[in-house]
């Protein structure tokens, strides 16, 4: 199996000016100004299989749109190599767009004040795409999308959802084998979110499209991708499965217990003292919840002390969510990596 995108040792920097403070510094601003050279994007090297629905995450700045943007040729990098479609993105760029399709969720690639469906074939001109191909290939997005109904409709009269769903499907009009998605499912609602997922999955299903999506939405992530790759600060800190980055940073979980007559606290933590669990009581649901490390032995044993203790009503085990362990990731500073910076200089 061919890779749909290869990166090698990418890298962008930009200038960052500074302004001096007061009167004389803005008038020395207008001969010479000081700035610093900013790594938006820092040496990172990764592949994507044909086929593949990888996760692009990490937080703001840390250097995901601007990849995405040198993926698909609108940034150039500073160094590096970059092979996207078996073509340089910049290089080729007449002949490479015509091999990918981008969604931004928050910019439109619809014409604002004409019908969706004049959009599509405006786009179909563009991409010179044949009018048996386009009736076949469309026919299947316009009713999988249910969009049908939104096809006279301007685009400025259209709701966040129904506009992105049309977004969605003109980015498909060429049927690309490669589609980038930019925060997608931005301000969407449940229902929605659920109608786009499941057109990703049947696409890439039908005809093996490789999706490098990007969002803040975890939930996207779970339930599309099995591979994420996560950035910092404009590097790779995590390039793997799904569940394993569950398995190597979900430290604890949580199992919880609903009893037919009332415990105390205080008896649980006596209890299972010896595993180091952390009992709290809910008491609105009464239901009392216990963190222990992520260990299937201790997890059993807990189970086993509580039960021989006491009647249970019910129970639970609750596993961390990927949103709980990457914000953790981040706040307790698991992955050390400073934002690369060089000296000062003047221009």
């Amino acid at each position: 199996m061919r890779n749909a995108i290869e990166v090698h040792n990418l890298r962008k920097d930009f200038k960052a000016y500074s302004s001096r403070s007061g009167l004389k510094g803005a008038f020395r601003d207008l001969f010479t100004r000081n700035y610093k050279i900013v790594s938006a994007v820092n040496d990172i090297s990764f592949t994507v299989k044909q086929g593949e629905m990888v996760g692009y995450i990490g937080e703001n700045g840390a250097g995901k749109s601007t990849s995405i943007k040198m993926l698909t040729g609108i940034l150039t990098p500073t160094s590096g190599e970059v092979t996207v479609n078996g073509m340089n993105p910049h290089k080729e760029r007449e002949k490479f767009v015509k091999s990918i399709g981008v969604v931004f969720g928050q910019r439109s690639q619809l014409w604002w004040d004409i019908a969706v469906q004049e959009s599509f074939q405006l786009l179909k001109k563009v991409y010179k795409v044949p009018d048996e191909q386009y009736k076949e290939h469309m026919g299947h997005v316009i009713e999988t999308l249910e969009i049908e109904p939104l096809l006279d409709k301007p685009v400025r009269k259209l709701s966040l959802g129904q506009r992105m769903r049309c977004e969605l499907a003109a980015a498909l009009v060429h049927n690309p084998p490669l589609l980038f998605l930019d925060e997608p499912t931005i301000g969407l609602d449940v229902l929605v979110k659920l109608k786009i997922r499941q057109f990703l999955k049947e696409i890439n299903q039908k005809y093996n499209t490789t999706i490098l999506l990007t969002t803040h939405d975890l939930s996207d992530i779970e339930a599309l991708c099995e591979r994420v790759v996560m950035l910092d600060e404009g590097r790779i800190i995590y390039d793997g499965a799904l569940q394993n980055l569950k398995t190597e940073w979900g430290e604890h979980k949580e199992i919880q217990f609903q009893f037919i007559e009332q415990v105390s606290v205080k008896g649980l933590n006596n209890l299972t003292s010896d595993l180091g669990a952390e009992w709290q009581l809910d008491e609105k649901e009464m239901r009392y919840s216990a963190m222990i490390e992520a260990d299937d032995n201790k997890i059993s044993d807990l189970i086993g002390l509580v039960v021989s203790a006491y009647k249970v009503r019910d129970m639970k085990i609750k596993e961390t969510t990927t949103e709980e362990i990457i914000r953790n990731i981040y706040e307790q500073g698991i992955v050390d990596i400073k934002p690369a910076e060089r000296e000062t200089v003047k221009v």
